[in-house]
Protein backbone atom coordinates (compact mmCIF):
# COMPACT_ATOMS: atom_id res chain seq x y z
CA UNK A 1 0.00 0.00 0.00
CA UNK A 2 1.45 3.36 -1.02
CA UNK A 3 1.18 6.76 0.63
CA UNK A 4 1.97 7.99 4.11
CA UNK A 5 -0.68 5.96 5.94
CA UNK A 6 1.90 3.88 7.81
CA UNK A 7 4.66 6.48 8.07
CA UNK A 8 4.66 6.38 11.89
CA UNK A 9 4.81 2.58 11.86
CA UNK A 10 7.74 2.58 9.43
CA UNK A 11 9.56 5.02 11.72
CA UNK A 12 9.00 2.72 14.68
CA UNK A 13 10.27 -0.23 12.65
CA UNK A 14 13.48 1.63 11.82
CA UNK A 15 14.12 2.03 15.55
CA UNK A 16 13.25 -1.59 16.31
CA UNK A 17 15.71 -2.85 13.71
CA UNK A 18 18.47 -1.93 16.15
CA UNK A 19 17.30 -4.75 18.42
CA UNK A 20 17.66 -7.43 15.74
CA UNK A 21 20.61 -9.78 16.09
CA UNK A 22 23.56 -8.84 13.91
CA UNK A 23 26.26 -11.02 12.38
CA UNK A 24 28.56 -10.28 15.31
CA UNK A 25 25.78 -11.25 17.75
CA UNK A 26 25.33 -14.57 15.96
CA UNK A 27 29.08 -15.15 16.12
CA UNK A 28 28.99 -14.52 19.86
CA UNK A 29 26.16 -17.02 20.23
CA UNK A 30 28.03 -19.64 18.23
CA UNK A 31 31.12 -19.12 20.38
CA UNK A 32 29.21 -19.01 23.68
CA UNK A 33 30.38 -21.61 26.20
CA UNK A 34 27.17 -21.96 28.19
CA UNK A 35 23.42 -21.54 27.92
CA UNK A 36 23.56 -18.61 30.35
CA UNK A 37 26.15 -16.84 28.22
CA UNK A 38 24.04 -17.30 25.08
CA UNK A 39 20.92 -16.06 26.86
CA UNK A 40 22.78 -12.96 28.00
CA UNK A 41 23.73 -12.12 24.41
CA UNK A 42 20.14 -12.57 23.22
CA UNK A 43 18.67 -10.61 26.12
CA UNK A 44 21.03 -7.69 25.57
CA UNK A 45 19.58 -7.20 22.08
CA UNK A 46 16.00 -8.49 22.15
CA UNK A 47 15.04 -8.00 25.78
CA UNK A 48 14.21 -11.70 26.09
CA UNK A 49 16.59 -14.51 26.97
CA UNK A 50 15.02 -16.81 24.38
CA UNK A 51 13.69 -14.36 21.80
CA UNK A 52 10.77 -16.72 21.29
CA UNK A 53 8.18 -14.61 23.08
CA UNK A 54 8.76 -11.46 21.03
CA UNK A 55 6.96 -12.40 17.80
CA UNK A 56 3.52 -11.96 19.33
CA UNK A 57 4.49 -8.57 20.73
CA UNK A 58 5.88 -7.54 17.34
CA UNK A 59 2.62 -8.55 15.70
CA UNK A 60 0.59 -6.67 18.29
CA UNK A 61 2.65 -3.56 17.65
CA UNK A 62 2.24 -3.83 13.89
CA UNK A 63 -1.47 -4.53 14.23
CA UNK A 64 -1.85 -1.48 16.46
CA UNK A 65 -0.32 0.73 13.77
CA UNK A 66 -2.16 -0.99 10.90
CA UNK A 67 -5.26 -2.74 12.30
CA UNK A 68 -7.00 -3.08 8.94
CA UNK A 69 -3.97 -3.98 6.84
CA UNK A 70 -4.84 -7.09 4.82
CA UNK A 71 -1.26 -7.39 3.58
CA UNK A 72 -0.04 -8.12 7.10
CA UNK A 73 -2.83 -10.60 7.79
CA UNK A 74 -1.63 -12.71 4.86
CA UNK A 75 1.64 -13.35 6.73
CA UNK A 76 -0.35 -15.27 9.36
CA UNK A 77 -2.31 -17.49 6.96
CA UNK A 78 0.23 -20.29 7.46
CA UNK A 79 -0.40 -20.15 11.22
CA UNK A 80 -4.17 -20.02 10.73
CA UNK A 81 -4.21 -23.16 8.60
CA UNK A 82 -1.74 -24.96 10.84
CA UNK A 83 -4.06 -24.21 13.72
CA UNK A 84 -6.99 -25.59 11.74
CA UNK A 85 -5.10 -28.88 11.44
CA UNK A 86 -4.29 -28.84 15.15
CA UNK A 87 -7.87 -28.17 16.22
CA UNK A 88 -9.31 -30.80 13.88
CA UNK A 89 -7.01 -33.46 15.29
CA UNK A 90 -7.65 -32.33 18.85
CA UNK A 91 -11.43 -32.41 18.41
CA UNK A 92 -11.37 -35.84 16.77
CA UNK A 93 -9.09 -37.31 19.47
CA UNK A 94 -10.65 -35.38 22.36
CA UNK A 95 -7.38 -33.59 23.20
CA UNK A 96 -6.53 -30.05 24.23
CA UNK A 97 -5.46 -28.09 21.10
CA UNK A 98 -3.65 -25.40 23.10
CA UNK A 99 -0.41 -27.42 23.08
CA UNK A 100 -0.32 -27.30 19.29
CA UNK A 101 -1.67 -23.82 18.60
CA UNK A 102 0.71 -21.31 17.02
CA UNK A 103 0.60 -17.60 17.80
CA UNK A 104 0.20 -14.98 16.48
CA UNK A 105 -2.85 -15.94 14.46
CA UNK A 106 -5.72 -14.13 12.79
CA UNK A 107 -8.16 -16.58 14.41
CA UNK A 108 -8.29 -17.03 18.17
CA UNK A 109 -8.32 -20.61 19.41
CA UNK A 110 -11.78 -20.51 21.10
CA UNK A 111 -13.34 -19.26 17.86
CA UNK A 112 -11.72 -22.01 15.80
CA UNK A 113 -12.62 -24.71 18.34
CA UNK A 114 -16.24 -23.54 18.55
CA UNK A 115 -16.50 -23.40 14.78
CA UNK A 116 -15.27 -26.97 14.33
CA UNK A 117 -17.37 -28.34 17.20
CA UNK A 118 -20.56 -26.69 15.98
CA UNK A 119 -19.75 -26.99 12.27
CA UNK A 120 -20.62 -23.31 12.03
CA UNK A 121 -17.89 -22.16 9.68
CA UNK A 122 -19.33 -18.68 9.33
CA UNK A 123 -17.36 -17.81 12.48
CA UNK A 124 -14.15 -18.14 10.47
CA UNK A 125 -12.58 -15.73 7.96
CA UNK A 126 -13.90 -16.30 4.47
CA UNK A 127 -10.56 -17.65 3.26
CA UNK A 128 -10.83 -20.59 5.70
CA UNK A 129 -14.51 -21.54 5.66
CA UNK A 130 -14.67 -23.92 2.71
CA UNK A 131 -11.41 -25.62 3.70
CA UNK A 132 -12.52 -26.13 7.29
CA UNK A 133 -15.77 -27.77 6.14
CA UNK A 134 -14.04 -29.99 3.57
CA UNK A 135 -11.25 -31.02 5.93
CA UNK A 136 -13.69 -31.90 8.71
CA UNK A 137 -15.74 -34.11 6.39
CA UNK A 138 -12.62 -35.71 4.98
CA UNK A 139 -11.00 -36.56 8.29
CA UNK A 140 -14.21 -37.77 9.94
CA UNK A 141 -15.19 -39.95 6.97
CA UNK A 142 -11.78 -41.38 6.13
CA UNK A 143 -9.77 -40.93 9.36
CA UNK A 144 -6.90 -40.10 6.99
CA UNK A 145 -5.05 -37.31 8.79
CA UNK A 146 -2.33 -37.12 6.15
CA UNK A 147 -4.83 -36.56 3.36
CA UNK A 148 -6.62 -33.92 5.42
CA UNK A 149 -3.33 -32.18 6.20
CA UNK A 150 -2.34 -32.05 2.53
CA UNK A 151 -5.73 -30.56 1.62
CA UNK A 152 -5.32 -27.86 4.28
CA UNK A 153 -1.71 -27.10 3.32
CA UNK A 154 -2.69 -26.64 -0.32
CA UNK A 155 -5.64 -24.45 0.64
CA UNK A 156 -3.36 -22.23 2.74
CA UNK A 157 -1.14 -21.57 -0.27
CA UNK A 158 -4.13 -20.92 -2.52
CA UNK A 159 -5.56 -18.47 0.01
CA UNK A 160 -2.23 -16.64 0.25
CA UNK A 161 -2.00 -16.28 -3.52
CA UNK A 162 -5.61 -15.14 -3.92
CA UNK A 163 -5.44 -12.58 -1.11
CA UNK A 164 -2.04 -11.26 -2.20
CA UNK A 165 -3.38 -10.60 -5.70
CA UNK A 166 -6.36 -8.76 -4.25
CA UNK A 167 -4.35 -6.59 -1.84
CA UNK A 168 -2.23 -5.04 -4.59
CA UNK A 169 1.17 -5.27 -2.86
CA UNK A 170 3.81 -6.52 -5.29
CA UNK A 171 6.02 -7.53 -2.37
CA UNK A 172 3.30 -9.68 -0.76
CA UNK A 173 2.49 -11.22 -4.15
CA UNK A 174 6.13 -12.23 -4.62
CA UNK A 175 6.25 -13.52 -1.05
CA UNK A 176 3.17 -15.70 -1.63
CA UNK A 177 4.54 -17.03 -4.91
CA UNK A 178 7.89 -17.87 -3.32
CA UNK A 179 6.27 -19.58 -0.32
CA UNK A 180 4.09 -21.61 -2.68
CA UNK A 181 6.94 -22.68 -4.94
CA UNK A 182 9.12 -23.79 -2.02
CA UNK A 183 6.26 -25.74 -0.45
CA UNK A 184 5.31 -27.37 -3.75
CA UNK A 185 8.88 -28.46 -4.49
CA UNK A 186 9.17 -30.02 -1.04
CA UNK A 187 5.81 -31.75 -1.42
CA UNK A 188 6.60 -33.05 -4.90
CA UNK A 189 9.93 -34.42 -3.70
CA UNK A 190 8.38 -36.23 -0.74
CA UNK A 191 5.56 -37.61 -2.89
CA UNK A 192 8.07 -38.86 -5.43
CA UNK A 193 10.17 -40.58 -2.77
CA UNK A 194 7.10 -42.24 -1.25
CA UNK A 195 5.55 -43.18 -4.61
CA UNK A 196 2.34 -41.32 -3.84
CA UNK A 197 -0.58 -41.67 -6.21
CA UNK A 198 -1.71 -39.12 -8.78
CA UNK A 199 -4.81 -38.39 -6.70
CA UNK A 200 -2.74 -37.67 -3.58
CA UNK A 201 -0.38 -35.37 -5.47
CA UNK A 202 -3.26 -33.47 -7.06
CA UNK A 203 -4.66 -32.95 -3.58
CA UNK A 204 -1.31 -31.73 -2.25
CA UNK A 205 0.43 -29.65 -4.95
CA UNK A 206 -0.87 -26.10 -5.30
CA UNK A 207 0.87 -24.67 -8.35
CA UNK A 208 1.95 -21.11 -9.06
CA UNK A 209 2.88 -18.81 -11.93
CA UNK A 210 6.48 -20.02 -11.92
CA UNK A 211 5.78 -23.70 -11.21
CA UNK A 212 2.59 -25.05 -12.71
CA UNK A 213 1.05 -27.90 -10.76
CA UNK A 214 0.55 -30.17 -13.79
CA UNK A 215 4.18 -29.97 -14.91
CA UNK A 216 5.48 -30.45 -11.37
CA UNK A 217 3.15 -33.38 -10.73
CA UNK A 218 4.08 -35.09 -13.99
CA UNK A 219 7.79 -34.77 -13.22
CA UNK A 220 7.36 -36.07 -9.66
CA UNK A 221 5.41 -39.11 -10.86
CA UNK A 222 8.39 -40.14 -12.99
CA UNK A 223 10.80 -40.19 -10.04
CA UNK A 224 13.15 -37.84 -8.27
CA UNK A 225 15.64 -37.62 -11.13
CA UNK A 226 12.86 -36.54 -13.47
CA UNK A 227 11.76 -34.00 -10.87
CA UNK A 228 15.27 -32.56 -10.55
CA UNK A 229 15.61 -32.42 -14.33
CA UNK A 230 12.39 -30.44 -14.60
CA UNK A 231 13.38 -28.03 -11.81
CA UNK A 232 16.71 -27.32 -13.52
CA UNK A 233 14.77 -25.49 -16.26
CA UNK A 234 12.96 -23.25 -13.75
CA UNK A 235 14.03 -20.29 -11.57
CA UNK A 236 14.50 -22.87 -8.79
CA UNK A 237 17.42 -24.75 -10.32
CA UNK A 238 19.76 -23.72 -7.48
CA UNK A 239 17.23 -24.92 -4.92
CA UNK A 240 16.89 -28.25 -6.74
CA UNK A 241 20.65 -28.75 -6.73
CA UNK A 242 20.69 -28.29 -2.95
CA UNK A 243 17.68 -30.57 -2.50
CA UNK A 244 19.65 -33.30 -4.25
CA UNK A 245 22.27 -32.97 -1.53
CA UNK A 246 20.06 -32.48 1.51
CA UNK A 247 16.49 -31.40 2.34
CA UNK A 248 18.01 -29.28 5.13
CA UNK A 249 20.09 -27.32 2.59
CA UNK A 250 16.97 -26.80 0.49
CA UNK A 251 15.07 -25.48 3.52
CA UNK A 252 17.88 -23.01 4.19
CA UNK A 253 17.80 -21.87 0.56
CA UNK A 254 14.06 -21.18 0.86
CA UNK A 255 14.49 -19.21 4.09
CA UNK A 256 17.36 -17.18 2.62
CA UNK A 257 15.39 -16.46 -0.56
CA UNK A 258 12.51 -15.13 1.53
CA UNK A 259 14.92 -12.93 3.50
CA UNK A 260 16.46 -11.58 0.30
CA UNK A 261 12.96 -10.69 -0.84
CA UNK A 262 12.26 -8.97 2.49
CA UNK A 263 15.37 -6.84 2.02
CA UNK A 264 13.82 -5.32 -1.12
CA UNK A 265 11.04 -3.86 1.05
CA UNK A 266 13.25 -2.77 3.92
CA UNK A 267 14.25 0.66 2.67
CA UNK A 268 10.85 1.79 1.43
CA UNK A 269 9.80 4.93 3.28
CA UNK A 270 6.04 4.40 3.21
CA UNK A 271 3.41 1.71 2.91
CA UNK A 272 2.96 -1.62 4.64
CA UNK A 273 5.81 -3.50 2.94
CA UNK A 274 8.49 -2.47 5.49
CA UNK A 275 6.17 -3.64 8.28
CA UNK A 276 5.75 -7.05 6.64
CA UNK A 277 9.48 -7.29 5.99
CA UNK A 278 10.30 -6.62 9.64
CA UNK A 279 7.89 -9.32 10.79
CA UNK A 280 9.57 -11.80 8.41
CA UNK A 281 12.97 -10.72 9.76
CA UNK A 282 11.84 -11.39 13.32
CA UNK A 283 10.52 -14.82 12.32
CA UNK A 284 13.90 -15.66 10.84
CA UNK A 285 15.75 -14.42 13.90
CA UNK A 286 13.71 -16.68 16.16
CA UNK A 287 14.35 -19.62 13.82
CA UNK A 288 18.09 -18.93 13.98
CA UNK A 289 18.00 -18.93 17.78
CA UNK A 290 16.08 -22.21 17.78
CA UNK A 291 18.48 -23.86 15.32
CA UNK A 292 21.51 -22.64 17.26
CA UNK A 293 20.10 -23.86 20.57
CA UNK A 294 19.31 -27.33 19.21
CA UNK A 295 22.72 -27.61 17.55
CA UNK A 296 24.48 -26.76 20.79
CA UNK A 297 22.36 -29.23 22.76
CA UNK A 298 23.44 -31.99 20.39
CA UNK A 299 27.09 -30.94 20.44
CA UNK A 300 27.39 -29.69 16.86
CA UNK A 301 30.67 -27.99 16.02
CA UNK A 302 30.95 -24.28 15.20
CA UNK A 303 31.32 -24.87 11.45
CA UNK A 304 28.09 -26.88 11.33
CA UNK A 305 26.18 -24.28 13.31
CA UNK A 306 27.49 -21.45 11.12
CA UNK A 307 26.48 -23.33 7.98
CA UNK A 308 22.90 -23.73 9.23
CA UNK A 309 22.34 -20.10 10.17
CA UNK A 310 19.83 -18.29 8.00
CA UNK A 311 20.51 -15.03 6.21
CA UNK A 312 20.21 -12.00 8.46
CA UNK A 313 18.15 -8.88 7.88
CA UNK A 314 20.72 -6.49 9.36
Amino acid sequence: MNGTKYANAVGAIRAMENSLLSRSDIDQLINSRSKAEAEAVISSKTGSSSGSDTLVSVWEMLHEYAPDCKELEILLYKNDFHNLKAVLKAVISNRDPSNYYIYPSNVEMPVLVDSINSRDYSMLPEYMRKTAAEAYELVTNTLDGQLSDSLIDKAALQAMQKSSEECGSEFIQKYSQLMTACADIKTAYRCSLLNKSVDFMENAICGSKELGSEELLKAALSGTESLFSFLESTPYSDAAALLKISPAKFEKWCDDAIMELAETARMQAFGSDPLAAYYIAKETEIKNIRILTVCKEFGADKATITERMRKLYV
